[in-house]
């Protein structure tokens, strides 16, 4: 009996020897495991130190990017976001629907845009994400650098998607919103402009400056103006709801408004013969084209109502009110712009010219995506019924010939039997006893008509 109870604990002995030895192997083994890991961890946090996925280049910094994408999200991309729609309007500059349009439009021209997986799997920026760092770019003028806070995005990164959403914003709504009027815009335009006093008149026109920090070194005697300062030149036309209808940009800073209408294809057109033609009665005098309303230093053209250097009577004082009045729409074009798009209202950093036109016109068709959707324009039109008359003013989108059909223009060669066509239309237009005659003809009129209301 002694021996069997010998022979147990003898087995209990051992197993609990057992246990203890695997107990310690495996303490052994955690504190082994715990201690490569450190290793791995000091190891890693050196080499990420010293260079980022290639060699010699910095680190590359864990931005937390999928928080963020969560955070932007729960702002302002959900039905019930943590802020508001006038929020939304106010830091995107254009209401959420309008955005969302321009989002879905750009994601399906440039895939660049969408979300993707990289090479180790792991997914990419949002669509929001980068859309949101180039509208606050463009918004408030913001660096790249500190856009890197709100989006969480790369320097570089933020930069090429300025690049690649202006481009697209050119590529897909230039003929839409760049357009030339149609004949329901014009028809639009006259009878506001008729309205007002001034039948025939289509817009203004004038230039604005934008400053270029990081103007080339070769290029700064030809983009510095007298006092030193480098800028590109802007020539718009706007209408009376600041829709910019035509915009001309890159001549050198150097240059005056003169030098500008010189080299703009502002009237292409009407050397063409391919302009609407507009008749309208002032004063009992039929005119047969329409104008631009412009400050004193464009020329006296057939295609411009100047303002009066130095009215001396009554008529002449009105009229020179009204005229600066109206005229005044282009500028406040110009002051909505820089005031909607921060960027183009302090100083250029970017180096490549192409890339500063390309973000000018962006900002301006965004503009007018914007008037479009926000503007209001009277919901009764009077001239519904007949869309190609006014009262003073008719419409025609192309010349009509004896036979009915459209007149077909000359081709324009420079070297060639056709080229005395250009020129005549040229002289034509250049005519200063035109320009004389529809401005006193213009005085008398807007005195018959507006004279009176404020008695």
């Amino acid at each position: 009996m002694s021996d069997m109870e010998d022979v147990l604990d003898r087995q209990e002995r051992e197993r609990r020897a057992r246990m203890r030895r695997r107990a310690a192997s495996k303490r052994a083994q955690r504190e082994l495991d715990e201690q490569l890991g450190v290793a791995v961890a000091l190891m890693e946090e050196e080499n990420q130190s010293h260079h980022g996925s290639r060699e010699g280049r910095a680190s590359n910094v864990y931005r937390h990017r999928h928080s963020r994408d969560k955070n932007l999200l729960e702002d302002y991309f959900i039905p019930q976001s943590l802020y508001s729609d006038v929020h939304f309007r106010a830091r995107y500059r254009m209401q959420p629907h309008l955005f969302n349009k321009v989002m879905h439009d750009i994601c399906n021209y440039d895939d660049y845009f969408v979300q993707k997986k990289n090479c180790a799997g792991d997914l990419g920026l949002l669509p929001e994400q980068k859309f949101t760092a180039v509208i606050r770019m463009l918004a408030y003028g913001s660096s790249a650098d500190q856009l890197d806070e709100i989006a969480r995005m790369g320097k570089s990164t933020i930069l090429e998607s300025l690049v690649r959403f202006c481009d697209a914003v050119e590529n897909l709504y230039t003929m839409d919103y760049l357009r030339r009027p149609t004949p329901r815009d014009l028809q639009q335009l006259l009878q506001k402009a008729e309205s007002r006093g001034f039948p025939g008149m289509i817009g203004s026109i004038d230039c604005m400056h934008w400053q270029w920090k990081n103007c080339p070194s070769a290029w700064q005697g030809d983009y510095g103006n007298r006092k030193g300062q480098k800028s590109i030149i802007l020539e718009a036309v706007a209408g009376f709801d600041t829709w910019v209808w035509h915009a001309f940009f890159g001549v050198a800073g150097s240059q005056n408004d003169l030098n500008v209408l010189g080299q703009s294809p502002v009237f292409n057109d009407i050397l063409r013969g391919e302009c609407p033609n507009i008749t309208y009665q002032v004063n009992n005098t039929v005119y047969q084209n329409g104008y631009y309303l412009a400050d004193g230093i464009y020329p006296r053209w057939t295609t411009f109502v100047k303002s009066i250097p130095h009215p001396r009577s009554e008529k002449e004082n009105f009229f020179a009110a009204y005229q600066e009045g109206y005229r005044k729409d282009v500028e406040r074009c110009f002051g909505i712009l820089q005031a909607r798009w921060a960027i183009i209202r302090g100083a250029a950093r970017l180096f490549d010219e192409e890339v500063l036109r390309s973000i000018m016109m962006t900002c301006i068709i965004l503009h007018n995506m914007i008037v479009e959707d926000e503007y209001d324009y009277d919901v009764e039109e009077v001239y519904e019924p007949d869309p190609m008359n006014t009262t003073l003013t008719r419409i025609y989108e192309k010349p009509m010939g004896p036979n009915g059909e459209p007149v077909q223009h000359d081709p324009l060669v420079r070297y060639g039997t056709f080229m005395h066509r250009m020129i005549e239309r040229y002289t034509e237009m250049q005519s200063s006893y035109i320009h004389e005659h529809r401005q006193v003809d213009l005085m008398e009129h807007l005195w018959a008509v507006k004279g009176n209301e404020g008695q």
